[in-house]
């Protein structure tokens, strides 16, 4: 693989968020950030469970796996297909007889908020309730042996639990502002960077349903990922938004106004799906004049020249919903352009979605060309698609 790579993938009717990063170190590592593979196609067109798996390699006994899968909250729309696609429990009980071999999670990634069970103000859907359960297992393994696990079992908790419990897992715990280097418990510093920037602490007077809220408790992360050749290298930055809302993103700026490096970025990943409320605490609908929360717009505002804005949603329309919000998507547009500004389900075109790929070059993000092929029915699209090679 020539390049690192990064894939946006198309989401169903109800957004979605999943994105692949892979690199081109000497182990090539994957990182999966959400899930969201729907049982039909998207557009009745994109297989995105085919795509995915075009896109992953096999272990020695050819079982399709990547090295990390963050979850960075837990609503549905990131946890579609899960348990469907992904192997979850030990590696002992991997069913290798199935003819769609599931994938194997080597390292996952998640917020302290896993231990929190469900109640009456903090509901879980089924897909969370599993991917918590998995956890557990992981950290409890961790917890028994003191020593990170084999792959498969291995597991890393984002955020030091304010009640105490990340006290004695150290070894696998990221605090906000850390960075991090490693991947599947392997060191690439000299291709990869991280800082974790969410979520954020609870702030003063946030009543604790609304610091609990899926949204609020979204993972932010920055990853700098170096590419290099003859002439030099360029630091491609990522700024990996997840859910989080105005509150957040007015929070960072005024952390890190004075010192913007923790905020620059080439691709950024339009926070819910291009809502109006990552960017305003005022409603579309119920006010006259909404107006834009400059401190968290300046927050989301920090780009490079050339850079991008990727909206993984629905198609964006020019109605009431939000999200995707279309007033939203013109405060992104004045950012950085109209033609940087890409919806997934617009991409290339809203009867023929594809993923959404580019190539991290030593001259920054490049995005990769659709390739020309034939369209499958979608009657026979689910069996009988053909792989293509990528990257």
């Amino acid at each position: 693989m020539t390049n690192s790579t990064i894939t946006f993938f198309p989401v169903g009717e109800k957004n979605g968020g999943m994105t692949l990063i892979k690199l081109n170190d000497q182990n090539n590592t994957t990182m999966l950030i959400d899930c969201s593979i729907e049982t039909e196609l998207i557009a009745d067109y994109c297989n995105v469970n085919q795509e995915l798996r075009d896109r992953l390699p096999s272990d020695e006994f050819g079982r399709p796996y990547i090295d990390a899968f963050i979850l960075t909250h837990r609503h549905e729309d990131h946890l579609k297909g899960l348990p469907d696609h992904f192997h979850l429990g030990s590696l002992n009980d991997y069913n290798d007889d199935e003819e769609s071999l599931k994938i194997v999670i080597r390292e996952l990634w998640s917020s302290s908020i896993f231990w929190k069970s469900e109640t009456e103000n903090y509901s879980l859907c089924d897909n969370a309730k599993s991917f918590n359960k998995e956890m557990r297992r992981r950290v409890s393994l961790y917890e028994n042996s003191g020593k990170i696990q084999e792959v498969g079992d291995r597991a890393i908790i984002i955020g030091k639990d304010p009640s105490g419990k990340t006290d004695d897992f150290d070894g696998i715990v990221y605090g906000i502002g850390d960075t991090f280097s490693t991947i599947n418990n392997r060191n690439i510093a000299s291709k990869l960077k991280g800082v974790i920037l969410g979520p954020i602490e609870q702030q003063e007077d946030e009543p604790d349903k609304d610091y609990l809220d899926h949204n609020r408790q979204s993972i932010i992360i920055q990853l700098t990922i170096t590419e290099t050749n003859w002439e030099g290298y360029y630091e491609n930055k990522i700024l990996m938004a997840a859910d989080a809302e105005c509150l957040v993103w007015e929070t960072l700026w005024n952390r890190y106004k004075n010192d913007t490096s923790k905020l620059i970025y080439d691709i950024l990943y339009a926070p819910h799906h291009c809502s109006w409320h990552s960017l305003s605490y005022d409603s579309q609908s119920k006010d006259e004049n909404p107006q834009i929360c400059e401190d968290a717009k300046n927050a989301l505002s920090q780009k490079r020249i050339g850079s991008f804005i990727v909206s993984q949603s629905k198609i964006i329309s020019n109605n009431d919903d939000d999200p995707p919000s279309v007033a939203a998507k013109k405060e992104y547009q004045k950012i950085v352009g109209d033609s940087q500004f890409i919806c997934t389900n617009e991409y290339p075109g809203k009867e023929e979605p594809e993923p959404l790929e580019f190539y991290l070059t030593p001259s920054g993000p490049q995005k990769r060309s659709v390739k020309a092929r034939s369209k499958l029915s979608a009657a026979t699209a689910h069996s009988t698609r053909e792989s293509y090679p990528h990257g």
